[in-house]
């Protein structure tokens, strides 16, 4: 039987990675980006390369009329959806006071991170619950939120909360389809060395040789790659509403 998984945010960073793994375990990908198609000849190749289909979408998640047409495109091209990764994210605009942040920051970390994803989400299980459960074959739906769903961070204020909106909208949809027999899960990731991290590079590398994180090391997208595989496959069948952190042990308490 041939499983379909939407990634978005899938031309770069976790999310390709995150494409790559799943076909690796047998999906064909659906690959999500917004106005990033340069990036996509070489992920599709990729991913064909271990044996599976992948077409692009140029999707912009915030747009909600959008929605019902892209997934009537990826259903004639793949059939049902098996997998949504959740992983479109942007950044602030700026790092500075929260006492300055601008009305055009806020809205778009939470248009993206928090709006547009929860009504794709919405969009995708009401897809997966008409064409009900297919025989041996797991149904998930993956948030990639942040250490920032929980760590504060105030010169990023407005990207914290509206992950820590996005940690909510994970529990939520968890506990409303667990019965449906699909399996709802959050990733956390930390300290990623992708290119949303990269300006911030240096002070980081600093920070991490000073011991801010207990491996003494940048996560890559593979880390969280091989985690939201692992979730995809079917692999914690009784695991409701609960995140996994890959952060190399930033967020663990010590003292």
């Amino acid at each position: 039987m041939r499983r379909t998984a939407i990634v978005t945010g899938a031309s770069r960073g976790i999310g390709r990675a995150s494409a790559l793994a799943l076909a690796e375990e047998g999906f064909d990908v659906a690959a999500v980006a917004w106005r990033d198609a340069q990036h996509f000849d070489a992920l599709i190749a990729d991913v064909e390369a271990l044996g599976r289909r992948c077409k692009a979408f140029d999707l912009d998640i915030r747009d909600r009329s959008a929605h019902a047409p892209f997934l009537d495109s990826v259903q004639r091209q793949f059939g049902d959806v098996h997998c949504l990764v959740n992983n479109a994210g942007v950044s602030v605009l700026e790092r500075g006071d929260l006492l300055e942040v601008g009305e055009e920051s806020y809205d778009r970390c939470f248009g993206v991170n928090t709006r547009g994803t929860f009504f794709l989400t919405q969009a995708v299980a009401r897809r997966m619950l008409a064409c009900g459960a297919p025989a041996g074959a797991p149904r998930s739906v993956i948030f990639v939120t942040s250490s920032n769903a929980v760590a504060a961070s105030v010169e990023r204020g407005e990207y914290c909360m509206s992950k820590s909106a996005l940690h909510m909208a994970a529990r939520l949809y968890a506990l409303r389809l667990a019965p449906e027999g699909i399996g709802v899960y959050e990733v956390q990731p930390g300290l990623i060395l992708t290119g949303m991290t990269a300006p911030s590079k240096a002070r980081y590398d600093g920070l991490i040789a000073q011991g801010m994180t207990a491996q003494a090391r940048w996560g890559l997208p593979e880390d969280v790659a091989r985690v939201i595989r692992t979730m995809a496959a079917g692999l914690l069948p009784y695991t409701v509403a609960q995140e996994v952190r890959v952060d190399g042990g930033l967020l663990i308490q010590r003292f």
